[in-house]
């Protein structure tokens, strides 16, 4: 039989066992804790370091693209710049292709005078010759004794023939004529030498005021018809950094729509003409080219698309809508300047040139 002590021990030692098991499992439990908490420290390293890897790969990546990228844009730049290259030639052959009658006329023009003249001189000198030999038999015979009044009869007729008079009058005008005659040609060969001429990839100093000669004495045929040309020149500029070659297509284009506007806007068969005024001045740094005509202006609602490519507002076959959208990327990135217009509806417009003195 158990006494209550008996009991009391029994309890206590349940509970002690109790208290023992209670530890283990609180040990067990702090390790296993431990042991996750562990786990997860080392996933998360990984995590960091995989999270490092991609974007390492990320970055890898999209700078091999960018790359990629730049030599396209690159290569696609290159392309833009040689189709523009083409562009502007074949642009400039089409304009010359088109002036072409009229240099012809303007060459055959001189040279028919000239011809005449020289056909005049050849005659002249016929009967300034047969004078001559008269006057020379006369002279031979007189001094053998052997003169005839015959002789100087031939003398007579030839002097009559010859009629110095008119001839001392003439012959010099008609040298001078052929000589203007062949100055003109002479000017207009040399225009367009200079104007077909290679300038080269390279800016190099020109005198402005010879490249808007010439390029006007090119353009004669299109504009001496419907307006009288004015040139107003600062002739104390000094030379000016150019593409010769694309700038003279510049001022050609211009030239040649200032003549088409006023031209356009002339009555039918009328003899009166507009006015086409090119003038330079210094402003600043730059040099200010402009480009003055008499014509009905440029429509308002057309303004805002003037060096837009491929717009243009001339009928079919006489306009490309390039000339002016050449002449932008001519003046602005390749000679560093700007160019713009100013234009009133019934009084004209001005496109004005602004380009850098010193290297740009």
């Amino acid at each position: 039989m158990t006494t209550p002590d008996d009991d009391t021990r029994a309890l206590r030692e349940r509970l002690e066992a109790l208290e023992e098991k209670i530890a283990s499992r609180d040990k067990t439990i702090e390790a296993l804790m431990r042991r996750v908490e562990s786990k997860q420290s080392m996933r998360s390293s990984f995590l960091v370091v995989e999270q490092g890897l991609t974007m390492e790969r990320v970055v890898s990546n999209k700078t091999a693209e960018l790359v990629e990228q730049k030599a396209r844009l690159a290569k696609a730049l290159d392309e833009l710049r040689l189709t523009q290259a083409k562009l502007l030639h074949a642009q400039k052959l089409q304009a010359i292709g088109q002036l072409a009658a009229g240099i012809a006329h303007e060459v055959n023009t001189p040279a028919q005078y000239v011809t005449d003249n020289v056909s005049f001189l050849q005659r002249a000198f016929d009967k300034l010759w047969h004078l001559v030999d008269a006057q020379t038999n006369a002279l031979a015979a007189a001094r053998k004794g052997d003169a005839t009044p015959q002789s100087f009869e031939l003398v007579d007729e030839a002097r009559a023939a010859a009629k110095l008079d008119y001839l001392a009058r003439q012959v010099p005008r008609a040298i001078e004529q052929s000589m203007a005659g062949l100055g003109q040609v002479n000017s207009i060969v040399k225009a367009m030498k200079e104007f077909s001429h290679p300038s080269g990839v390279e800016k190099q100093p020109f005198d402005i005021h010879d490249v808007i000669e010439s390029t006007s004495i090119v353009a004669k045929s299109e504009w001496k018809y419907v307006a009288d040309l004015e040139l107003n020149f600062d002739w104390n500029l000094p030379p000016v950094l150019l593409l010769r070659n694309e700038f003279s297509q510049v001022l050609l284009n211009l030239i040649v729509n200032a003549a088409h506007a006023i031209g356009d806007a002339l009555p039918a068969a009328s003899s009166d003409k507009g006015k086409i005024v090119i003038s330079t001045k210094a402003a600043g740094e730059h040099v200010e080219i402009r480009v003055s005509d008499s014509g009905p202006g440029i429509p308002e609602a057309v303004r805002g698309r003037v060096f837009e490519p491929f717009f243009t507002t001339k009928g079919v076959g006489r306009g490309t809508g390039q000339g002016l959208a050449i002449a932008y990327s001519v003046i602005v990135d390749k000679h560093g300047g700007a160019i713009n217009f100013e234009t009133e509806t019934g009084r004209g417009t001005t496109f004005i040139i602004s380009l850098p003195l010193g290297a740009s």
